[in-house]
Formats: C-alpha cells, sequence, structure tokens
C-alpha cells in the first residue's frame, strides 16, 4: 500500500494510508502552529485554544461534542506542541464521516463562550500547578529555556500563570484566524480508509477554512547557559544539553544513532557507565529534540542530590570519549537496528502512521518512503558519528540544568569549559 494525497480547492492537504486488515481509523487534523508561533504576550495561547476546541461550537454543545463522539465508541482528543497542534479521533469504519464532521465544526465554527473559558482558564492554571510538583518537567522546562533564551521555543508549551490569566476571547479568535488556514493544515487518516470518500468528506465539513499564506518563524538561536531551579525535591535531576540539529538537517539520523548509542538503551554507554558499574541512577537516558531548523541534544539523570555532580561528570566524560574514539561496530549496528525497529514497530500504529503522514506534508510537502528513511539510517558510518559529535560539542558550551538543591550551582561551573581548552577558559 502508498499513502494518497490530495489537495482541495482551498488549499488543504488530504493524506491516507490504507491498512485494510484493520477495522478502525485514527485520523485528525494537524496544523503547523505551536507554541513556536507565539509572541510573548501570547505564551500558552495555543495550548489554550487547543482546550477551548471542545468547549462547544456554535451547532453543539460541550457536552454534545463528547456525547456524538463516545456514542459510537470512539475517541477525541488533541495535543499542542512546539511546532504543531493536532485535533484526532479513532473511530470505527463505518463512522469516518462523522469524526470528519466533527473535527471540521471544532476547527471552523467555535463558540468560545466566556464562562466556557473561565472555566477552562482554571483547568489549564491546575494543570501547570502540577508540572511544577513533577521534577522532570521542571528540569526539561529549565534545559530549555536555558538553551534558547528569551525565544518562544525556550517557553513551556502551557504558558504561565500570568499569561494564562491575561487571555480573553479575541485573543483565541485572533490566533486561530492567523495560523488555522488551510495551506497550514494537513487532514490525515490511516487504517480501515478509503481515500476518495475520505476526500469526499473533507470537500463537505473543512470547505470553510480560511486560506492565505503561512506566518514566517523567527530563526531559532541556541544559547545556552547554566541554572538550578529552586524548588526542593527528594532526588537531584540534571540534564546537559548541546546544540543539536534540525529533523530536515543531512545530519538527523547521525545524531539518533549517536544518541540511541550513548543513552538509548540497557546496553548504551550511558546506562552501564551510570547505572550498571557506579549504581549512580535508576533513571539515565539520552535524547534528541529537533525542529523545522534547529535541535537539541541531551543527557537526563535523576540521582542522589548528593551525587549529581560525580553524575555530570560521568556522563560528560562519556561523550569526551566518544569524541575521542568514535563508537565500535558493535554498538553502530545495534543502534541501526534499534532505529528500524523502533520505526516499523510504530509504523504498525495507525495512529503514528496518521501523525507521520500528517507531518511529513507539513514540513517536507511530500511522504517520505519507509525505504528512504532505512537507507538514510544504513549510510551511516563510524566517522559520520566521530565527526558530527565532535562538532557538536566545540561548537557551543554545555547547558546545564540542575533540579533538587542538592548541591550548589557554583561547583557546575567548571563544566562551562569542559570541552574547551583554550586559553579563555
Amino acid at each position: 500500500m502508498e499513502a494518497r494525497v490530495s489537495t482541495l480547492a482551498n488549499g488543504l492537504r488530504v493524506v491516507s494510508y490504507e491498512m485494510p486488515h484493520l477495522e478502525t481509523v485514527s485520523l485528525g487534523a494537524w496544523i503547523a502552529a505551536g507554541s513556536r508561533n507565539e509572541r510573548p504576550e501570547q505564551h500558552g495561547i495555543a495550548h489554550f485554544l487547543e482546550h477551548m476546541a471542545f468547549k462547544g461550537t456554535t451547532t453543539r454543545s460541550a457536552y454534545e461534542i463528547v456525547e456524538t463522539i463516545e456514542n459510537v465508541g470512539g475517541d477525541l482528543n488533541a495535543s499542542t506542541g512546539l511546532d504543531q497542534t493536532s485535533y484526532y479521533a479513532v473511530v470505527m469504519r463505518s463512522d469516518v464521516e462523522l469524526a470528519v464532521s466533527l473535527l471540521g465544526d471544532i476547527l471552523q465554527n467555535p463558540s468560545f463562550e466566556e464562562d466556557e473559558l473561565l472555566r477552562e482558564r482554571d483547568v489549564i492554571l491546575q494543570e501547570i500547578l502540577a508540572s511544577e510538583d513533577q521534577p522532570d518537567d521542571v528540569v526539561f522546562d529549565l534545559a530549555q529555556s536555558l538553551a534558547f533564551k528569551d525565544q518562544s521555543v525556550g517557553r513551556p508549551v502551557m504558558g504561565t500563570t500570568a499569561t494564562v490569566s491575561s487571555f480573553i476571547i479575541s485573543d483565541l479568535t485572533d490566533f486561530m484566524k492567523t495560523h488555522y488556514r488551510a495551506e497550514n493544515m494537513v487532514l490525515s487518516a490511516a487504517g480501515a480508509i478509503k481515500h476518495d470518500e475520505f476526500v469526499q468528506f473533507a470537500e463537505t465539513y473543512f470547505s470553510q477554512l480560511l486560506s492565505g499564506h503561512l506566518c514566517s518563524l523567527e530563526k531559532i538561536t541556541y544559547t545556552g547557559g547554566m541554572a538550578a531551579a529552586s524548588q526542593e525535591f527528594e532526588q537531584g535531576h540534571v540534564v546537559i544539553s548541546f546544540k543539536g540539529v534540525a529533523f530536515k538537517s543531512s545530519d538527523i539520523f547521525t545524531m539518533q544513532i549517536i544518541s540511541s548509542a550513548l543513552g538509548g538503551g540497557m546496553s548504551s554507554r550511558l546506562f552501564q557507565e551510570v547505572r550498571e558499574k557506579r549504581g549512580l541512577a535508576y533513571h539515565v537516558y539520552s535524547f534528541h529534540s529537533s525542529y523545522e531548523d534547529a535541535g537539541l541534544f541531551g543527557l537526563y539523570v535523576a540521582c542522589d542530590k548528593k551525587r549529581q555532580l560525580e553524575a555530570t561528570e560521568v556522563m560528560l566524560n562519556e561523550i569526551a570519549t566518544l569524541c575521542e574514539s568514535g563508537l565500535n561496530l558493535t554498538e553502530l549496528n545495534r543502534a541501526k537496528a534499534q532505529l528500524k525497529s523502533s520505526l516499523a514497530m510504530s509504523l504498525e500504529s495507525s495512529a503514528v502512521r496518521a501523525e507521520q503522514l500528517a507531518r511529513q506534508i507539513l514540513f517536507f510537502n511530500r511522504v517520505i518512503p519507509v525505504s528512504e528513511l532505512i537507507e538514510e539510517i544504513d549510510a551511516v558510518t563510524l566517522e559520520m558519528c566521530q565527526d558530527l559529535m565532535k562538532r557538536v560539542v566545540s561548537e557551543t558550551e554545555p547547558t546545564i540544568a540542575l533540579v533538587g538543591g542538592g548541591q550548589n550551582i557554583d561547583e557546575f561551573k567548571r563544566f562551562k569549559c569542559f570541552f574547551d581548552t583554550s586559553d579563555a577558559c
């Protein structure tokens, strides 16, 4: 089976992938607008708008929205990220039209009533407070804000209590009119779906979408820094990060292989050195977050607060060793196998398949064959991994975020020049 793509007269792109063995369909609308598109005074509005989408339309109340989808045994949800917002449903094959009509109503005819806004504001404020009780959320938010200081990508998606409390209905409608446009949106489906029928439903229920040009984005700049959060927790949490690569970069799979080999599983270097050999931590791993024009590569550990300093040095030493001697062939092949199997397994899910198709159309304007992705993974060499790792640590100093209150930030300042041997350090 191959994915099929059509473009409606208003510019909305419709993509689908039929999985004949399924009885259900995962479908949704993906919009190339998230928290990255917000101005400082709009911080959190993309997430707020996602919440308000389910609070009623000009034809359905909030209860009628959930009743409509649950009456047929379906599920309706949404999520907001840095570069996209998605509204999606899972239904039986016979209920695709109902799901498309419901999504079309939500995205084109929201009622945005004042009492619903006030109630949902309180819900989001509780969501923000709950995240502040989660040390891993706190440390990653801190790391992101240090890596991309004073930029939209450096701010938490949910916003702050101050910004969320300030939003009024016109703020929501203005953001929606600016970004929720046909050319900025993809309607995607995977599962027991017939493409021609799906396109007909899209033409019927998404005809009111505004057309227009896409909004430009400010370039992301890695800044870096070092800071400790004031909250006290039982454990110490550390995130060390560096400038990564964009998902459109030719280095994207090399970066993913490095991350997998360094801290992607129980056989990884970090797991073996930090947990198995030293007993420093239960949770330790590496990660790479990529955006259209930037990325963030990093390491995370949760450990005894008194051992944060030791854990940080061990992790940085593992990166230094990787720069000096590179990966070995066994590590390279294992990381490639993990990436390829993860890709294959994930695409057995209709929900993942629908999301992947939508993102590829939104950001690459084409469906990328799985075979092409596998070829790019297989093409990565030992030399490519070592060269990229050297570039990563030489171009920028590490960003270090600490949570837990175990040690003074001054003790970590020597790590600022860990990979810099110049006289300036």
